[in-house]
């Protein structure tokens, strides 16, 4: 059985995911890009970053994929939903190389994209949607890719096998949070922590025991 996987999901010191109001202008809200520095200045992201700790941690976000599911909100900015000529924030050719399930209220026809990437809109539950993305994957991993809304419900739903956290040192005080509603979580998971001379600390979370919401 392929795992459920998530990876370099930045989250502040009191939790947020992401800021507010996301917009066109600013996707993660007040947040710009601070939750994701560590990133930018790492190898994975450019060819003349560093190749320490973040960099370890960065890379594996790609290893054994087959399948992506994200939500709305990572698709693109409130009301994407009405404008047919909207294909996400990445261009022609997106990052993911893979077939990429997007989880929301309004589907549309599936999208194919340059690089490997087809687009599938759904309105599904998190279990549905995992069967399907893993139909797709061929046997290899799906990562849960955010945002924090998606990462919470297939928690939540007992559905994620691996979960990687990059705590960054900031408060945002607003936004959308990933830990509402998640009480006990750790009762799930071995939970480890890295540091870095980044100022991030990497958390990591494997499950322990079989997913309350396995969808085989």
């Amino acid at each position: 059985m392929s795992l459920t996987r998530i990876h370099n999901l930045s989250i502040s010191l009191d939790g947020f995911a992401t800021g507010e109001p996301q917009s066109l202008e600013a996707p993660f809200g007040h947040a710009g890009q601070r939750l994701h520095e560590w990133m930018f200045a790492t190898r994975f992201w450019d060819a003349g970053g560093t190749a320490g700790v973040d960099d370890a941690f960065a890379v594996r976000h790609e290893d054994g994929i087959g399948a992506e599911i994200m939500g709305a909100h990572k698709f693109g900015p409130p009301g994407w939903q009405d404008d047919p000529g909207w294909t996400g924030w990445w261009g022609p050719n997106p990052p993911f190389h893979t077939p990429t399930f997007v989880l929301t209220h309004h589907p549309r026809p599936s999208l194919e994209m340059e690089g490997g990437t087809t687009f599938h809109f759904l309105a599904a539950s998190p279990a549905a949607a995992l069967q399907e993305a893993r139909a797709a994957a061929g046997g290899q991993d799906v990562r849960i890719g955010g945002g924090p809304s998606v990462v919470r419900d297939f928690v939540a739903a007992g559905l994620v096998d691996h979960m990687h956290l990059v705590q960054v040192p900031i408060v945002l005080g607003r936004g959308v949070r990933v830990w509402d509603g998640l009480e006990g979580l750790e009762d799930d998971y071995a939970v480890e922590a890295v540091s870095s001379p980044s100022g991030v600390t990497h958390l990591t979370f494997t499950r322990t025991g079989p997913g309350r919401g396995d969808p085989s």
